[in-house]
């Protein structure tokens, strides 16, 4: 993956709905150019889908929960995050350092609903407890992560 690779990486991220003219308006290639290399980036898994980004409010999912999942000692953690993927309500979940094998993020409806989500949570074999924070606000989310573009010679990204 060279340079143009991480601008074209880095418009998509922008507008995943970009044509592949704007594309190469954006990195100064022709649109041909830019379709053959987000083919290949797509077909070596570099790009893995493009989605729709959602106002989660508006489609009922007013409560958003960070969920700390404690394993037990004899839990199995693949067992555990395929159980956990099988929750419709679980949009995200990280295996992460320390006391808590995963953190998961949870959107439901209601508060009565996140306390549902939990006791199912709390059932799943090898969670041992849980530990939640409810979101009050989110000031950002999902933005599109440039780091590992590198600003070429003339001071541009």
């Amino acid at each position: 993956m060279d340079q143009l690779d991480r601008k074209i990486i880095a418009a998509l991220r922008i507008n995943g709905r970009a044509t592949y003219a704007d594309l190469g308006r954006a990195v100064g290639l022709s649109a041909s150019s830019v379709h053959e290399r987000v083919g290949k980036l797509e077909a070596a898994g570099v790009i893995t889908g493009y989605h729709a980004v959602v106002d989660p409010s508006s489609v009922g999912l007013g409560v958003t929960a960070l969920v700390g999942i404690h394993p037990t000692d004899t839990a199995t953690e693949d067992d555990v995050a395929d159980a956990l993927g099988q929750l419709d309500e679980v949009e995200s979940c990280y295996a992460v350092a320390g006391d808590e094998a995963f953190v998961v993020k949870v959107r439901v409806a209601t508060v009565d609903d996140l306390e549902r989500s939990l006791g199912r949570l709390r059932r799943i074999p090898g969670v041992g407890r849980t530990n939640t924070t409810v979101v009050l606000s989110t000031r950002f989310e999902g933005r599109p992560n440039n780091a590992g573009l590198q600003k070429d010679r003339s001071g541009g990204a």
